[in-house]
Formats: structure tokens, C-alpha cells, sequence
């Protein structure tokens, strides 16, 4: 008689007679790096999108921006302003992930469920926080993405992230730091309150189908759905950002409804959604890398918790 079983039902039996507890939260580091995890295959597609959405013209097609950075410069052009991305989701995807999973426990009934308008002010909440804190990053990246695209006698030239901090902080003051700020936090807001609280509302539809069970088939398609839902809701925000924060002194935008109305005015109301498909291209992957790695690395804490303090989850 084989041993096997035998020792799978003691193993099992063990296992059972541990203390069960509930998952304790993550840190949330994992969110920040998990999103630079995804950030390293998917910063050309955002480098295209910033490119697009600051071109001026309608016959500035996605073929012949590619064709000029690879032309002008070179294979490394496509990843212009890596340092910043980095720098920008440690701290904007870092603070995102935090302030929503200490919002949604602080929203969550007392049985721990929780209705998809809670996760969606969580979202939103989480996405006003982490605005706030990404934006100096956030301008750096504008403009190290965008400064090939510049005749050479108006190129900022930043050696790195911290060289463009320190130059903004520098020539505009702390302020400078913030411009943009606005549609920055709203666009943030929007991204969030859509993007993450999408996904754990996809997650639990889909779960609640006989086709899903939890694992990289459920967080791909939830994912990819809350891709598409925060790309489109998005995008009017995403131009105007940009526009703002690539701009001089001097601009004609002064504000976020009032950028809004004049590139509507100017160059009709699609021109809100100029980059949608590189951004829509990128934000697939990006979300579906980031969650991917997220929900990875969650386990693997997890699984590192309970070996140490021998306990189950419930």
C-alpha cells in the first residue's frame, strides 16, 4: 500500500488545525511596483501618445510620429523619459493603490462586503490623493517624452528625472512643480475611480460566472475591461493634461474647461481624443500587466505570511 496518501491527509489535516485569520493588506509598495514592472513594456506606446496628443495638424498620423523619433532619435527615442515613468509610478501608483485599499477598508460593511459605488468614491478618493502627488513626475515625463519632438533651440534638454525636478523647481519655483495640477488630479480621479473600481467590479461579474475561477485568465479579461472603460472616460482629461504641461510660458490655456473649449473650438471636439488608440494600445497592457504582477505578488506576500506566523486565511 503506496504512503502517498497517507501523508497528503496529514499534510491536509495540518494545514486545517492552523489558525484561520483574514488576509492582512499587502504593502503598498507592491502597487508602485508592479505598475513600473508593466511601465518598462509599455512606455513606448505612452511615449507615442504624448507625441500625438501635443502634434498639432491632421496629417500627423501615428506612422509618421514613429517613423520620426526612429529617424531623428534613434531605437532609444522610444524610451525617452524612462526615469521619469519610474519615478512617476512610485509615487502616483504607489499612493493610488495605498489611499484605495485603506479607503475601501474603511468603506466596507461589517460583514467586509462592499457595493461598487463605495469602491468607485474609494477610486476616486485614492485617484485625487495620488494626482496630487504624481504631478512634479508627471511634468518631467510630459516634457523629457515630448522634447525630441522640439526644434533644438527649445529643447529642455533634462539630463534625468531629479535634473528636471530640480531645473522646474529652479526656474519656476515649487509651484512650477504643481502646474497642471487640476486636470492632472482629475484625470487621476477619473482613471482611478474607473480603472481600479472596474476591475474589482469585473472581477466579481465574472467570477460569479461558471467560466471564471480565480487566476490569470480572471485577471486578464477583468483587467482588459477596465482598460477600455478608463481609456475612454479618460482621454478628454489625458489631452488637456498634457497640452498644459508641455506648454511655455505664455499659454493660450489657463485652465481645464477653458483648454477644453479652446482645442474643441480650435480643432474640433475629436481633437479630445487624439491618442485614444496609442493610449487605448498602452492602456491595455499597462493595466493588464500591472494588475497581473499586483495580484502575483500579492499572493506570493501572502503565501510568505502564513508560512511565517502559521496560519490559513479565511
Amino acid at each position: 500500500m503506496s504512503a502517498e496518501p497517507v501523508v497528503a491527509a496529514v499534510s491536509e489535516n495540518k494545514e486545517l488545525s492552523l489558525p484561520l485569520v483574514k488576509k492582512p493588506f499587502a504593502p503598498s509598495y507592491l502597487g508602485g511596483f508592479a505598475a513600473c514592472a508593466a511601465n518598462f513594456f509599455t512606455h513606448p506606446l505612452d511615449l507615442l501618445k504624448v507625441r500625438l496628443q501635443t502634434v498639432k495638424g491632421a496629417n500627423k498620423s501615428a506612422s509618421h510620429v514613429i517613423r520620426n523619433i526612429y529617424v531623428h532619435e534613434g531605437p532609444l527615442g522610444f524610451y525617452n523619459g524612462i526615469s521619469a515613468a519610474v519615478l512617476r509610478q512610485m509615487t502616483y501608483s504607489m499612493a493610488r493603490f495605498a489611499t484605495y485599499d485603506i479607503m475601501k477598508k474603511q468603506l466596507a460593511n461589517e460583514d467586509g462586503s462592499l457595493p461598487f459605488y463605495r469602491t468607485a468614491i474609494a477610486g476616486i478618493v485614492a485617484g485625487a490623493v495620488a494626482g496630487v502627488c504624481g504631478t512634479p513626475a508627471d511634468i518631467v515625463l510630459v516634457r523629457l517624452q515630448n522634447d525630441g519632438s522640439l526644434p533644438a533651440d527649445q529643447r529642455r534638454n533634462y539630463k534625468n528625472a531629479f535634473d528636471g525636478l530640480f531645473r522646474i523647481a529652479k526656474d519656476d519655483g515649487i509651484r512650477g512643480l504643481f502646474k497642471g495640477t487640476v486636470p492632472n488630479v482629475s484625470r487621476a480621479m477619473l482613471m482611478t475611480g474607473t480603472q481600479l473600481s472596474s476591475y474589482d467590479g469585473f472581477k466579481e461579474l465574472l467570477l460569479s460566472t461558471p467560466h471564471f475561477d480565480e487566476g490569470m485568465p480572471l485577471h486578464f479579461s477583468a483587467s482588459f475591461l477596465a482598460g477600455f472603460v478608463a481609456t475612454t472616460i479618460t482621454s478628454p482629461f489625458d489631452v488637456v493634461k498634457t497640452r498644459i504641461m508641455n506648454a511655455g510660458p505664455g499659454s493660450a490655456y489657463k485652465n481645464l474647461l477653458q483648454a477644453m473649449v479652446v482645442i474643441a473650438k480650435e480643432e474640433g471636439v475629436l481633437a479630445l481624443y487624439k491618442g485614444w488608440t496609442p493610449a487605448f494600445v498602452r492602456m491595455a497592457p499597462q493595466t493588464i500587466l500591472t494588475f497581473i504582477f499586483l495580484e502575483q505578488s500579492r499572493n506570493f506576500y501572502w503565501d510568505a505570511y502564513a508560512k511565517k506566523n502559521n496560519v490559513r486565511f479565511s
